[in-house]
């Protein structure tokens, strides 16, 4: 019988309220039982609450998830990390993993600026962007 593991994705931004967030939700739609999803930053921020209503619009809860730092999954040995902002990228702490690492730079919907539409407009178009994203890393990956 073979058995296949599960396997474990960290997603990694640097303040895990916003984009990181996102694509956990997303990840953990689109896996399904095929993987372990986690997300975290190099700082932590709380969880956008434009982040959890705009999630909530496309049917997916992450009203739950916390705000996690990078040195709390220190054990655990993943599969795939994926950085969601260049500045996470350059600022990501080395930790021995044989992780493949995959990197998607997304604007931060959490820094536009306008109207409270012109604001939740971004956070729309950005979480669309990290969908398709999502979607396509599961299909490619796992």
């Amino acid at each position: 019988i073979l058995y296949k593991m599960t396997k474990k994705i960290l997603v990694l931004c640097t303040g895990n309220s916003c984009r990181s967030q996102i694509a956990e939700g997303y990840l953990r739609y689109f896996a399904g039982k095929k993987a372990d999803v986690y997300s975290s930053g190099v700082e932590t921020h709380g969880v956008n609450p434009k982040a959890i209503v705009t999630m909530q619009e496309d049917g997916i809860d992450i009203s739950n998830h916390t705000s996690n730092n990078i040195d709390e999954y220190r054990n655990i040995d993943f599969d795939f990390v994926i950085t969601v902002c260049d500045n996470a990228k350059e600022r990501c702490p080395f930790f021995p993993t044989k992780a493949k690492k995959f990197h998607q730079n997304f604007p931060d919907p959490a820094k536009s600026i306008g109207t409270d539409e012109e604001i939740s407009e971004e956070f729309r178009k950005v979480r669309q962007l990290i969908k398709e994203y999502c979607k396509q890393f599961v299909a490619d990956n796992l």
